[in-house]
């Protein structure tokens, strides 16, 4: 695979939310060097962004679909805006909390 940059948004469906999903989003995209973000959604999701070399990337959006917290159940995931970059956006890989 190409170790070149990438960015992906994500958002997952199923019991993502009050199951430590975040958290543990935050702990493996660190694990992998990534960076980025992720939150809760209104609607019961988990959305955010992803940053890194391609195939980390890739080990990520697997993650995202078929692992997650031990106690979520993951029924779908979607990505978006999947591009190559040059530089990262982000610094570090955040939980942000909504106020």
């Amino acid at each position: 695979m190409s170790s070149g940059l990438k960015t992906v948004d994500f958002e997952v469906f199923g019991r993502v939310q009050k199951v430590f999903f975040r958290k543990c989003t935050q702990e493996h995209g660190k694990k992998l060097g990534l960076r980025g973000w992720c939150q809760n959604t209104p609607e019961g999701t988990v959305i955010g962004t992803i940053q890194g070399p391609s195939d980390k990337v890739a080990e990520m959006t697997t993650w995202l679909r078929k692992v997650g917290s031990p106690a979520s159940r993951i029924d779908k995931l979607e990505l978006k805006n999947e591009n190559s970059i040059n530089d990262y956006t982000y610094s570090d890989f955040d939980v942000i909390r909504k106020k």
